[in-house]
């Protein structure tokens, strides 16, 4: 079953985010659990939470992605920022067990200077802190473009987190296809080899959800700019046959494209039919 969604917006909280869902026929979502730039989460509303619950299983909808804000930078050289990054991650896993079974991402951080290494046992040293053998949300690390000091840019980084994390069952990957290719991965002349590598080096089976983004930049860019499927570097074919791959295809997809609600639900549909279309051909 495809499993679609995109970006929205949670300032009129869970039910509506839900609704906007439904009204661009997506059956899955994402959205940031506070301002992507910091700052204090919404409060809790027991009753909106229940009537989205209800709404989800009415309608099987989800798994949902929330998504933590850009600046939690949990392997900065600074301690102050690590220890934003520390509280804004248990305050968000917290919350999110109030809504249980969906996954929370966030990108890895930047190393600024210190070195990936050292960025590497920062976030794996934050993970170990936060994770509980009882939590029933998995935590997403991104695949990131590159730029700057990110970690994350490589799946050898990613999996070096993944092999220092002592609950390494609650934590998987959220592939974003725009920055993987701006990273180097070529997703239109090999995308099946894409995820060869992936598996080689990470394991398919962490695999958990795909932002599915095309790129205004080229291969290797390293420069991380979203653009409309099919409007881009990476194209509407490579982007619905990475999709429709086996080891992705059941995997919430997530539309991160410079678009507002309107167009997230045309590019939805177009999306849809051609899966429709292949699915018949078979």
């Amino acid at each position: 079953m495809l499993k679609i969604g995109c970006h929205l917006s949670a300032a009129k909280g869970y039910a509506a985010m839900g609704r906007d869902a439904l009204s661009i026929g997506a059956n899955t979502f994402q959205f940031f659990t506070r301002n992507p730039r910091g700052g204090k989460a919404r409060a809790l509303d027991p009753e909106d939470e229940s009537k989205f619950l209800s709404l989800m299983r009415e309608n099987r909808m989800g798994p949902f992605v929330a998504h933590a804000p850009y600046t939690m930078n949990v392997c900065s050289g600074d301690e102050k920022t690590r220890a934003f990054g520390r509280s804004v991650l248990a305050d968000d896993l917290e919350r999110l067990e109030r809504l249980p079974g969906n996954f929370y991402n966030f990108h890895p951080g930047s190393h600024v200077g210190q070195g990936a290494e050292e960025g590497i046992r920062r976030i794996a040293d934050t993970l170990n802190e936060a994770l509980t053998p009882e939590m029933n949300t998995t935590v997403l690390l991104e695949t990131m473009a590159g730029k700057g000091s990110e970690v994350g840019r490589s799946f050898e980084e990613l999996r070096a987190i993944l092999d220092r994390v002592e609950l390494s069952e609650k934590v998987g990957v959220c592939l974003d296809t725009c920055h993987v290719f701006d990273a180097g991965y070529d997703l239109v002349g090999d995308p099946d080899g894409v995820l060869t590598e992936f598996d080689r080096v990470i394991g398919l089976g962490r695999l958990k959800a795909v932002h599915l983004n095309d790129s205004k930049n080229p291969l290797g860019s390293r420069k991380d700019r979203h653009e409309l499927i099919g409007k881009g570097q990476i194209g509407f074919g490579a982007l619905l046959h990475f999709a429709r791959h086996p080891a992705v295809r059941d995997l919430p997809l997530i539309l991160e494209t410079p678009n507002d609600l309107s167009g997230h639900g045309r590019e939805i549909a177009e999306i849809s039919l051609e899966w429709k279309k292949l699915d018949k051909s078979l």
